[in-house]
């Protein structure tokens, strides 16, 4: 009698048992991978989702618009090429008067804003009494409605009971027509942009100066360093990019200047920017092209060049920026 000494067969086809545990662990580094490799571009889906309804069709529509004579007075729309554009710039005097408007305004605007915030926020860094009271009250402009400032600002600078002109007075000088001269309108309006707008540079200043190492200045000061001196030398290099990120925000800003110049003056013709167009700026045009001419499609050519301009300008002071703080 023999012994048979082969195995049966287990029951339902035999195989190896850790197979379906390989499958799945397959299966899960194969999940795995498409989870690294795919769920960044979900995670910003939304974002460009949003930007492309919001903004980059917008810009498109505004390019094809740009180059027809889109108006709700035409029943049809004809292509028309660069003309928009090459009248703008070369038979549009209106136009140009916005530009100069918009840069003086900007320029009496931008430069002191900046300036007096990188002052108020170097003070606002040192020890003082009460310090979280004044840190809170620069902000206070920033949620206080345009329109109020505005009607506030109109008071002071009213040519007949104003209190500048009452001021001025004092001193022995005349009163100024604030709305009909230019410079002085521009002068106006551009302490009720700084007014309203130093308070927030300053507190972007002061959060960057918060994160500078204290060595730094303890060093300085054991070489002898003045606290101007340790101004100019530490904290304006270290603010660089910050300097940088607040000088090209004032320059939108302050190139799409609007609300403040369009409220300073009253009655139906705010939007020409005063009797001869002295304070007209490139967006209150833009709006009076659009709104009172109808002229959708040369509206389109001026918010175009509007954005080169902006683009151009903060390009520029992008360079200059870095230039400076790297001499110093």
């Amino acid at each position: 009698m023999s012994l048979d000494l082969h195995t049966a067969a287990p029951p339902g086809g035999g195989g190896d048992p850790a197979r379906p545990a390989r499958a799945a662990h397959r299966r899960k580094a194969s999940l795995t991978r498409l989870d690294l490799k795919y769920s960044p571009y979900l995670y910003v889906l939304p974002f460009f989702a949003i930007f492309a309804v919001f903004s980059a069709y917008p810009i498109g529509y505004t390019v094809w618009i740009a180059l027809t004579d889109r108006s709700p007075l035409n029943a049809t729309i004809s292509f028309v090429g660069p003309d928009n554009f090459v009248e703008l710039l070369t038979e549009d005097p209106q136009f140009w008067n916005a530009v100069v408007n918009t840069f003086g305004m900007f320029v009496l605007s931008t430069v002191p804003q900046l300036l007096l915030a990188l002052v108020l926020a170097n003070a606002l860094n040192r020890k003082l009494r009460a310090q979280t009271f004044f840190r809170m009250a620069i902000a206070m402009p920033i949620i206080t409605s345009t329109a109020v400032v505005a009607l506030i600002f109109s008071m002071l600078y009213a040519k007949e009971f104003g209190l500048v002109n009452w001021l001025l007075d004092l001193v022995g000088l005349g009163p100024v027509d604030w709305r009909a001269n230019r410079l002085a309108s521009w002068f106006a309006i551009s302490t009720m942009v700084d007014w309203r707008w130093v308070g927030y540079n300053a507190l972007i200043y002061l959060a960057a100066m918060q994160s500078i190492s204290k060595d730094m200045y303890e060093a300085a000061a054991l070489d002898g360093a003045s606290r101007r001196r340790q101004f100019w030398s530490i904290t304006i290099p270290q603010l660089r990019p910050t300097i940088i990120f607040t000088l090209i925000v004032s320059t939108i800003g302050g190139l799409q200047l609007f609300t403040e110049p369009l409220l300073f003056t009253s009655g139906s013709g705010g939007i020409s920017g005063g009797s001869e167009g002295q304070f007209q700026t490139i967006t209150m045009y833009l709006l009076d092209v659009m709104n009172t001419r109808f002229r959708w499609g040369y509206a389109g050519a001026v918010a175009l060049v509007l954005f080169l301009l902006i683009a151009l300008v903060s390009l520029v002071n992008y360079l200059l920026a870095r230039r400076i703080s790297s001499d110093k």
